[in-house]
């Protein structure tokens, strides 16, 4: 049955692409992740340089404002990113479940033939 083996290995393919996929936002979401930290380090030192860290003081470095956005936007984009990454494994787990029916009835239809061969 040439059908069933081409299904398993699209069913595999498949699987892999949505593996891929997970991956690559488990990778931004560190990168991410890494940037943010790096702002709030930026953040304290500029914060301890200006010997300010009230963000409504009027001498405020305006660095420290900037860095401080931008690391809120970057959290954000990482929120973003979780919804994805749950959706994503969901997905895993869904192909998954697809590969192993569609390997179970290849074993299967192989078992039939090597049956009615012997």
């Amino acid at each position: 049955m040439k059908s069933r083996e081409s299904l398993v290995r699209l069913k595999a393919f498949q699987l892999n692409e949505k593996r891929r996929q997970l991956a690559q936002i488990g990778t931004m979401m560190g990168e991410l992740e890494r940037m943010c930290a790096e702002l709030e380090q930026q953040i304290v030192a500029e914060e301890k340089k200006a010997g300010i860290t009230d963000t409504n003081h009027f001498a405020y470095p305006t660095f420290a404002k900037a860095a401080r956005k931008r690391a809120d936007n970057l959290l954000g984009s990482l929120r973003e990113l979780k919804v994805q990454r749950d959706a994503a494994e969901l997905a895993v787990e869904e192909a998954d479940a697809d590969y192993a029916k569609a390997a179970a009835l290849e074993e299967r239809d192989a078992g039939q033939r090597l049956g009615r061969a012997g």
